[in-house]
């Protein structure tokens, strides 16, 4: 096995060990409620975070393009309490309009 390969064997079981600490240990005790409430949101925020950085990142610039009117319909459709499949129809279909017009 070469140098490499050891490394990501040793990280890899490090990384296992690290993640299993806290469910072994702390796996009887509730969570404090305020720590609760953080866990409870940092999906949603996780999920805003990559769909802004897919959306308007670039080689390290701010790039507004097609993807934003698509990012824009979707959210219009979801303030319209609009069902999953139509926002996501929404978000593509408005891009593809923008991407043929222009």
């Amino acid at each position: 096995m070469s140098d490499v390969w050891t490394l990501v064997a040793v990280v890899g079981g490090a990384t296992i060990l690290l993640k299993s600490a806290g469910p072994v240990f702390l796996g009887t005790r509730p969570l404090p409620s305020a720590l609760d409430r953080v866990v409870m949101l940092l999906a949603p925020a996780l999920l805003a975070a990559f769909v802004v950085t897919q959306v308007a990142g670039g080689d390290r610039e701010l790039v507004l393009d097609t993807r934003a009117v698509g990012l824009a319909a979707a959210a219009a459709a979801l303030l319209l309490r609009a069902p999953i499949l139509v926002v996501v129809f929404a978000a593509a279909g408005s891009t593809a309009l923008v991407r043929l017009l222009t």
